[in-house]
């Protein structure tokens, strides 16, 4: 049996993690999007996510926790996960792969919704159209980058950039990001939730 020495990893993780929470100005921003997300809700209006494998789970899963629940119980928040298969599959066959996004941005995004946009690179063709896509529809851009903040980094009206090494490292900030944004919308919108 190899013997493994995963502690590092966890350290890893933990220092992406510090990094990102060690500039002030990445913990305004997540703040601005939650209060920004909490008002696009209280106008009425929803928000869009995607992503590519991983980064597509993380879509769906902050999708999923705005339609249910984060904590306790609530009123259901309107969010998609621009993630139906059949929708995806038929645009890529018809249009390519780089407008499967844009085309469930332009099907669903209306003015005042918002889109997140998650990629770890921040570089993939698809997820630039579709905040291109979300831009034309005077959506809400925001962006969940790694690294450098690649091609995308200037597209969003939102940007948080975590500065991970690997995509594993980058998502799991991500994934922190995306609950603390969910979270900080349920105070806002839901304060008797956090007495």
């Amino acid at each position: 049996m190899i013997k493994l020495d995963l502690a590092p990893s966890f350290k890893g993780s933990q220092k992406t993690l510090a990094a990102f929470c060690a500039r002030k100005a990445n913990i305004n921003a997540v703040q601005d999007v939650a209060h920004t997300l909490a008002a696009v809700f209280q106008r009425g209006n929803k928000v869009l996510a995607c992503g590519n494998g991983g980064s597509s789970c993380d879509a769906m899963h902050f999708a999923e926790e705005l339609v249910v629940k984060l904590r306790n119980d609530r009123t259901a928040l309107p969010a998609i996960a621009l993630t139906e298969t059949s929708a995806l599959l038929a645009a890529a066959n018809d249009y390519g792969f780089e407008h499967v996004f844009a085309r469930g941005v332009e099907a669903y995004g209306r003015p005042g919704d918002m889109l997140v946009a998650i990629s770890t690179s921040g570089d993939s063709p698809n997820i630039i159209r579709a905040v291109k896509a979300a831009r034309l529809q005077k959506m809400i851009t925001v962006g969940l980058l790694g690294r450098d903040g690649g091609k995308m980094k200037g597209l969003c009206d939102f940007e948080l950039i975590v500065k991970g090494e690997t995509s594993d490292r980058i998502q799991e900030t991500h994934m922190a990001i995306l609950h603390i944004i969910i979270e900080g919308v349920e105070r806002v919108l839901f304060p008797e939730n956090y007495r």
